[in-house]
């Protein structure tokens, strides 16, 4: 499979690009710049959106085109960067519409990020993809609109995977989130009862070689775990797996004065289910929080 990858430099764009290298498949990374330290790889090919706009011709041939781009969303939100979250998502999005139209043989499959902030906070709904979207904070209109962006790519397949918090060892929220445990000050976030819809990046990257693989899925799809869990049960799951107790709570308003409008991330969310996956077929290889704990922190 030749697969192009917007934000393939990412986090989880680096473990995509990796995954389908393994299997022998050819990469192509579009990024605004070209690394001057990467070597280069068999399969592995790198275009900046400027050549792209210049010469559309170099992606034809291939399979699919991944759109992970996005500015990140662990910083304060002032306006200014509100605003380059926005933008570098629908931006990203138009250029990949642009990019389409302009090829003669199109792929069949743009598979878009999005997220599962599409269902907006709720504190007792569970959400698969065939349940209603939602504006209620900053970042489920985020995914509204990224999402409409979308919607103008004219790919016979475009699905739409809407990413739960990923789990890593090394990067991503996690690292953060397992801190105070080390430190053995790790206890709930405010009421402890807001869900967290997560997923392992084993998984993630599973999730999206079995979508390309796939050609009946399309449209919306939940990139999370079966077992969503309540910040406290996640704190707990945590702590057993490191031997280390969960015990120090801290106050909602703590999170909002250090962290402002983002502190959301951590004092809302909402529970959602990969119906979609699970019905076609795919397996989780840690389905519960326990199996990824033990994974990720087990031992130590």
């Amino acid at each position: 499979m030749r697969v192009a990858i917007a934000g393939g430099t990412g986090f989880i764009g680096s473990a995509l690009k990796e995954a389908l290298l393994n299997r022998n498949d050819e990469v192509w990374i579009i990024s605004r710049s070209h690394s001057q330290n990467e070597p280069k790889r068999p399969g592995l090919n790198r275009l900046t959106w400027d050549e792209l706009e210049a010469a559309p011709s170099l992606l034809e041939g291939v399979n699919a085109i991944v759109n992970l781009s996005g500015e990140s969303i662990n910083q304060r939100w002032s306006t200014a960067a509100k605003q380059r979250v926005m933008d570098s998502r629908t931006t990203a999005a138009a250029r990949v519409s642009k990019l389409m139209q302009s090829l003669k043989h199109k792929p069949p499959l743009v598979l878009n990020a999005s997220g599962i902030s599409a269902y907006g906070i709720s504190a007792d709904g569970s959400f698969d993809e065939t349940s209603a979207t939602n504006v209620t904070d900053f970042l489920s209109e985020v995914v509204q609109k990224w999402e409409l962006a979308a919607d103008s790519i004219p790919a016979e397949r475009l699905v739409k995977l809407r990413v739960g918090v990923v789990l890593d060892k090394k990067e991503g929220a996690f690292p953060l989130m397992a801190m105070p445990y080390r430190l053995f000050g790790g206890g709930k976030i405010g009421s402890g009862k807001q869900w967290l819809s997560w997923i392992h990046l084993t998984d993630m990257t599973r999730m999206l070689l079995f979508i390309l693989d796939n050609n009946d899925i399309n449209g919306p799809i939940n990139g999370c775990s079966p077992d969503p869990v309540t910040n406290d049960a996640f704190g707990r799951a945590i702590g057993k797996a490191m031997g280390r107790p969960h015990w120090f709570p801290v106050p909602a308003f703590v999170m909002r004065t250090l962290f402002g409008e983002m502190s959301t991330l951590l004092l809302d969310g909402q529970r959602a289910l990969p119906r979609k996956a699970v019905e076609h077929g795919f397996t989780f290889r840690y389905p519960t929080v326990d199996s990824a704990m033990n994974e990720l922190v087990g031992g130590r």
